[in-house]
């Protein structure tokens, strides 16, 4: 067991896969000698040289063509997308491709590679650089979705994803890069597992990625108000632990349903009437949805703090929905 940051379970995962199956190779902008814009690929090149380690020209689109193509001829591509805000230009492949290939060769192609991304705000990066298109990626069937919190999990996840058969969407947030904890290989979860971090009485709070860590925060100012709060990480956007939630629910009879994307046609929408369609009987009240409002995220930090959800809006929908 080692105690790292979250960049470094992600490098020293991307390291162990490529060590124990030459089929994996990385390709993406700047990841090479320079390790990528949030140093996730440090050194890699010189350990593994650059035909496994590829920077790559500016062309999301190509790159994940790329990525579709290398995978069912029989490698393991792992495709670093600098910004999800640049996703929109992968969705070609993404959608027409990658997750429909296995049903239309009835199985005979597998596509075994994995995209990862950051996206996010509170870190003053603009409109343009600080988007969670979750719920877009999340919407496609074929593709898994996974947005690990703790650098356990982005160690453990990102490993799970690049042995995984299918294209699996890798979501990681600017935020958690610096996110120090304990890291071991004995814990390996399957993607699809959500876990709770907190136990709770009163309601349950349903987050993913740095909303996690929100939801924690909003839990023990909670404690003040007299309200004992449930926080569960679902790890995976798709496939869904519906068994974790409705149990969770079952137990609270309160939920709250806590992403960073915007609220219209979003994650949360699907995580509240999912759990009104699988946990109604159990629900004394609405569920609470706390998102993204729909609009652009601001770049002055005031107004990007005001509008990204917060501890403090998860708090007033966890009193909301209990009272």
């Amino acid at each position: 067991m080692a105690v790292m940051r979250y960049a470094e379970a992600l490098n020293l995962a991307l390291r162990e896969e490529m060590e124990a199956d030459p089929t994996v190779f990385l390709f993406g902008e700047d990841i090479g000698g320079y390790g990528g814009v949030f140093k996730v690929t440090k050194d890699l090149q010189a350990q593994f040289g650059p035909s496994r380690v590829r920077d790559t020209p500016i062309s999301e689109q190509a790159m994940t063509a790329m990525a579709v193509s290398a995978a069912m001829t029989g490698t393991r591509p792992v495709l670093e997308i600098m910004y999800a805000d640049f996703l929109p230009l992968c969705m070609d492949a993404l959608i027409n491709q990658a997750s429909i290939y296995d049903y239309i060769w009835n199985g005979q192609v597998q596509m075994p590679f994995v995209l990862r991304t950051q996206g996010g705000g509170g870190a003053g990066a603009g409109a343009q650089h600080s988007k969670s298109l979750d719920g877009m990626l999340a919407h496609i069937p074929g593709l898994k979705v996974v947005a690990p919190a703790t650098p356990q999990d982005a160690y453990s996840l990102l490993r799970a994803a690049i042995r995984d058969p299918g294209p699996v969407i890798f979501l990681e947030h600017k935020l958690l890069y610096n996110q120090r904890g304990e890291v071991t290989d004995a814990a390996q979860p399957p993607i699809g597992r959500a876990v709770t971090r907190r136990a709770g009485r009163d309601v349950s709070i349903f987050a993913t990625s740095r909303m996690v860590h929100e939801a924690l925060s909003a839990a023990e100012m909670l404690e003040g108000d007299g309200v004992s709060a449930e926080v569960v990480d679902l790890r995976s956007l798709r496939p869904l632990d519906l068994g974790a939630i409705t149990a969770s629910v079952a137990r609270t009879h309160h939920a709250v349903v806590v992403n960073e994307g915007w609220r219209f046609c979003g994650y949360t929408a699907e995580l509240a009437a999912s759990i009104m369609e699988h946990a109604f009987d159990d629900l004394d009240a609405p569920v609470e949805r706390v998102a993204l409002p729909d609009m652009a995220i601001p770049y002055a930090e005031p107004l990007e703090s005001a509008v990204i959800p917060s501890a403090q809006t998860i708090r007033a929908a966890a009193l909301s929905a209990v009272r």
